[in-house]
């Protein structure tokens, strides 16, 4: 059986008047209603926060173990600059609609 815990929380003005706004609105029956799912949204962020950090981890575990392994090429910007302009497409004429000519 779940259990209930009844917490005392301080809001800004402006929170509460957005949470009473919303129970009038009759967006949610109760301000309680309102804080349990901003607090769920929060925990949801934590969570999808926690996963990219260990993400983010494993990317840098993998360009250590590619150093590790010897699995580099020396930095050289030009190389990347040239590499860039080499695969870039021309450009397109613009497509702006024409002007009439006066007369």
């Amino acid at each position: 059986m779940n259990t209930i815990e009844r917490l005392t929380i301080t809001l800004t003005p402006e929170i509460a008047e957005a949470v009473r706004t919303a129970v009038a609105a009759g967006e949610y029956a109760s301000s309680s209603e309102v804080i349990r799912e901003a607090l769920r949204d929060w925990r949801h962020k934590r969570a999808l926060q926690r996963h990219e950090l260990a993400e983010l981890r494993a990317q840098i575990q993998r360009g250590i173990d590619d150093l590790d392994a010897g699995r580099v090429r020396d930095f050289d910007p030009e190389r990347i600059i040239q590499t860039g302009r080499q695969r870039s497409i021309p450009p397109v004429a613009s497509a702006s609609p024409s002007r009439p000519k006066k007369t």
